[in-house]
């Protein structure tokens, strides 16, 4: 392809870009010519009704006399064309608007795509900088036979959930001892730490032979 070829196909794929003042300025055309259809169909009228069909000889074959020929001819003329143009115009409002509508869909497209893309890059980052659950607290020792070792409970495990208690409220250890007390009886699900693996736990505090409800020491890991 030459250059000239080049610009040429450029200058052509610009000009199919149908804009909203294309349309706007379509539409004027349009109204312009129903404004001059409109004229001469009044001169028409002017001329004793005479329309675009009525015979311009008299009975005997003879031009009529009582209006202007040459105006009714011009007329009649007119209104043939400006009709085409109107139809042409017509025709290309009606691509403009497709074309533009076209454009509106793919665009919206577009931004739902984006605004998805974004949502899940925003997403990713979060689930990134958030991390794996941070422990609060840590299993020193457990009791054979106690809640705490019937429920699986082992030495080490690192707490990130203990009933109501999660890292984001832990403040002291009494949190999980006021959160035992009230559940005396009722499962509490546990969330552990356990050689880098999450595990999830039914503990239910109970009375035992030994001391407390659970038979396990936890003590608080430093933040």
């Amino acid at each position: 392809m030459s250059d000239e070829e080049a610009r040429q196909s450029g200058g052509s794929s610009q000009a199919g870009a149908v804009t909203v003042s294309d349309v706007q300025e379509l539409m004027r055309r349009k109204e312009e010519i129903e404004a001059q259809i409109k004229a001469n169909y009044d001169m028409l009228e002017s001329q004793k009704g005479i329309g675009m069909n009525e015979p311009l000889v008299d009975c005997e074959g003879y031009p009529r006399s009582d209006v202007d020929l040459y105006q009714v001819r011009t007329a009649r003329h007119n209104i043939i064309c400006l009709q085409n143009d109107h139809k042409a115009v017509m025709k290309q409002v009606e691509e403009a608007l497709h074309q533009l509508h076209a454009r509106d869909k793919e665009k919206q497209a577009r931004d739902m795509a984006e605004a998805h893309k974004e949502a899940m890059s925003r997403k990713l980052g979060q689930s990134e900088s958030q991390g794996p659950p941070q422990a609060f607290a840590k299993v020193n020792s457990i009791s054979p036979g106690s809640p705490a070792s019937i429920a699986g409970l082992q030495a080490d495990d690192e707490i990130v959930e203990f009933g109501s208690v999660n890292t984001q409220n832990f403040q002291s250890l009494h949190n999980i001892g006021s959160v035992v007390q009230h559940s005396e009886g009722k499962p509490l699900n546990v969330t552990v730490i356990r050689r880098g693996e999450k595990h999830q736990l039914r503990l239910v505090p109970t009375r035992w032979a030994g001391k407390g409800l659970l038979g396990c020491n936890i003590i608080p890991l430093q933040r």
